[in-house]
């Protein structure tokens, strides 16, 4: 049983600093918002104020890196990236980065300023401290392939939503924000429109949260992680770690083998079909069959690399690669265009530098070549699947 007892520590005056009390060891708790100066400057009071055996942070190895490293997005080998079939995850991070640094410009103070102010507090005191969320990529994987396409699309579309929101916001609002753990609430929002998204962005990462903290050596613990993380944390720690829920949320669940029968099975179809025709109606009408099918899917996607400003070699890239890709779903489209266009036209120095910033701003997406690879995947894409069926359909009623 825990014995949370905050009234008996009177020298917590912020309702943000929470202590639970398991036996012999005492779990200070400090929740924070990830853009607030005030949350950088408790953290960094608390950690001084009591001087605790051990830290923990809500971050991951990936995050700290991300924060740690001014050359942040310097150092991203977007090839490399292209080739593991990444630019969804990457599409992810970047709008919600955009975000944060959007609400952080406003409150004058970056996005995960508290976190690292808790590793430099405590480096400068001498005291261990550990990373103590789930991998980033996994959550982000986990919460990809917990979606449907429709979830996906809905999603997407919020997150640009809230990066391209030209409003301002209010001196009211602006109190508002600096209360809250923005991400979480970004994530909470979200979690409300898709029940899914509630339990691998924020339970399970809770679990994963409050069994790190509880593995933390020491007796007096203080965990540094976003208000909307306390709640679930404190209820955790006071019940049994369970090892097998831990190792349920740190893998990422292998595609559904519904999606890879759909993957092989349209294909499987579309060729079926072609052989069909040709067979009962001839090699004339199959050809004009295989035409429609390269028309179909060539000029929607060549039409999506148009619309995204691509060079003109990507643009013949996507003509050509639609109608093969379509066919197999070992590769899509918009994986080749990307890479074709990160080959010809290579994002310069100061696109990376300014990513974040012009993620924010629609206009920009066009004119930064790291964003416009991007948008050399997205829409290529969405024409290679828009020709996939109504070159499917073409072909299948023509076999009657």
């Amino acid at each position: 049983m825990s014995d949370e007892t905050p009234a008996t520590v009177p020298h917590d005056v912020s309702t943000d600093v929470h202590r639970i009390v398991l036996g012999d060891r005492e779990f200070i708790l400090v929740g924070t918002a990830h853009v607030s100066k005030e949350s950088a400057e408790l953290v960094a009071e608390v950690i001084r104020r009591e001087q605790p055996d051990h830290v923990c942070v809500e971050l991951d190895e990936q995050r700290f890196q991300a924060l740690s490293q001014k050359k942040r997005w310097e150092n991203l080998d977007l090839r490399q990236i292209i080739r593991r079939k990444q630019l969804a995850t990457l599409l992810m991070n970047l709008l919600l980065s955009s975000y944060q640094k959007k609400i952080g410009d406003k409150l004058g103070v970056m996005p995960g300023t508290e976190l690292m102010e808790a590793i430099r507090v405590a480096e400068e005191a001498g005291i261990p401290y550990s990373l103590s969320d789930r991998n980033v990529r996994t959550t982000l994987l986990r919460a990809w392939r917990s979606m449907s396409a429709w979830q996906r699309a809905k999603m997407f579309s919020g997150l640009m939503a809230g990066t391209f929101a030209g409003e301002e916001i209010t001196e009211e609002q602006l109190r508002e924000l600096r209360k809250k753990d923005v991400l979480s609430e970004v994530m909470g929002e979200l979690a409300e429109a898709m029940p899914a998204l509630k339990t691998v962005l924020i339970d399970e990462r809770d679990i994963y949260l409050a069994a790190k903290i509880r593995a933390a050596e020491g007796r007096r613990i203080v965990a540094v992680v976003g208000a909307g993380h306390v709640e679930g944390i404190r209820k955790l720690l006071s019940g049994p770690t369970v090892p097998a829920r831990l190792d349920r949320i740190t893998h990422v669940p292998p595609v559904s083998p519904i999606w890879r029968w759909v993957g092989w099975g349209i294909p499987a179809v579309i060729l079926g079909s072609l052989g069909l025709i040709a067979w009962t109606k001839g090699g004339a009408v199959a050809g004009q069959n295989l035409r429609f099918w390269i028309l179909a899917n060539g000029i929607p996607s060549g039409i999506g690399a148009i619309v995204a400003l691509a060079h003109p070699v990507t643009i013949v890239a996507a003509f050509l690669a639609a109608p093969i890709t379509s066919l197999t779903p070992v590769i899509g489209a918009g994986y080749v265009t990307a890479f074709v266009q990160a080959y010809v036209l290579p994002p310069r120095v100061r696109d990376f530098q300014s990513v974040a910033t012009d993620a924010g701003s629609l206009p920009s997406w066009w004119r930064n070549r790291l964003l416009r690879v991007l948008l050399a995947f997205v829409f290529p894409t969405i024409g290679s699947l828009i020709g996939t069926w109504v070159g499917g359909a073409e072909i299948i009623s023509n076999l009657f």
